[in-house]
């Protein structure tokens, strides 16, 4: 695999989980409660954390904070967009009252409609996404308990 690759396959392995946890929830009736969306961070998270160890097994050089940041970001983002793109279909298509069912949790005068509805699950996607990468990264950061960390303290 080369390296280049490797934020597309983990990504859509990250989209596929995700997928296939929203039909198993949509079986037993759940995926209108919003609270088993929780378990998707950690979906994301191990495949995003995965993506960049599998990177820096890769990596011939020594491995920079920022090209893991990126391959991060990169794999969360591409996940989020098949699995939006997924969820858009799903919500317009497969079962139209879905988006009516999940939105009847809250009394609202607002009208929502299915493109504010797709818009919310990508925004949380990505916000899941940065929060998850900046998590992750703090494993891989380089020590500051070092001689030569010392010297750069007060």
């Amino acid at each position: 695999m080369k390296r280049s690759s490797v934020p597309l396959v983990y990504g859509s392995f990250i989209a596929v989980g995700l997928i296939v946890y929203f039909l198993i929830l949509s079986l037993f009736g759940l995926h209108e409660q919003p609270v088993y969306s929780a378990f998707n961070i950690v979906i994301t998270g191990v495949g995003m954390y995965l993506a960049i160890r599998k990177y820096m097994a890769l990596k011939k050089s020594k491995f920079v904070y920022q090209k893991g940041f990126s391959v991060g970001l990169t794999t969360g983002f591409i996940a989020t967009v098949i699995f939006t793109a997924f969820f858009a279909i799903y919500a317009s298509e497969l079962n139209p009252e879905f988006s009516k069912e999940l939105l009847m949790m809250w009394e609202t005068d607002w009208f929502v409609n299915i493109g504010m509805l797709v818009f919310t699950v990508a925004l949380m996607g990505f916000a899941t996404t940065f929060v998850m990468t900046l998590a992750i990264m703090q494993r891989y950061k380089p020590s500051w308990n070092t001689k030569e960390g010392q010297k750069h303290t007060y």
